[in-house]
């Protein structure tokens, strides 16, 4: 059948019409549409289907010369492209969410057994070096306000400090919790 637009009122005309539109150009649009995709299957298929949709609403105006249908064709599909990227780029991006089972809800037990591990390790240190940690880290005092506290001079408390905080990072490293 050769491609005219006699008697383009006629429904089963322009059934056939539509049909012989598809065998000729569907291929090669849709082989040119998936460049402009990004060889996006499924869009493609979408806008070559849109575009013959388009061609039958108009075939009444449509020229229906194989050189001038292509080019017509080609550009309703390129503005269907450019239309459908403007669209995604003002949208965010679509994402299936997640199932309930895989949610993380913040319970606190990472923090509690990280405080665990540390009092455990803590508990092994001396008693000495458990007290610098414990006036400057955990009471947050300067090294002046825990050297007036423990009563011995802030060269000390920085001496102890010292040793106190390696011990205590090789403690963990021991319970695998440091690096």
């Amino acid at each position: 059948m050769r491609l005219d637009s006699n008697d383009y009122d006629d429904p089963d005309r322009e059934e056939l019409l539509i049909r012989e539109l598809y065998r000729e150009f569907g291929g090669p649009l849709l082989r040119q549409v998936r460049k402009t995709t990004g060889n996006d299957l499924q869009w493609a298929e979408d806008v070559v289907q849109e575009t013959l949709v388009r061609a039958w609403r108009n075939s009444a105006k449509l020229t229906w010369e194989p050189h001038l249908l292509w080019a017509w064709l080609l550009t309703v599909a390129r503005r269907i492209v450019i239309d459908g990227r403007r669209r995604r780029g003002v949208r965010p991006r679509e994402v299936e969410a997640p199932e309930e089972d895989s949610l993380a809800v913040p319970d606190g037990a990472d923090r509690t057994l990280a405080a665990i591990v540390v009092a455990d390790a803590l508990r092994n240190l001396s008693a000495q070096h458990r007290e610098v940690i414990e006036e400057t880290y955990l009471r947050d005092r300067t090294v002046s306000q825990a050297a007036e506290v423990l009563g011995i001079p802030p060269g000390t408390v920085k001496s102890r400090l010292f040793y106190a905080l390696r011990a205590l990072r090789t403690a963990l490293k021991e319970r695998g919790v440091a690096s």
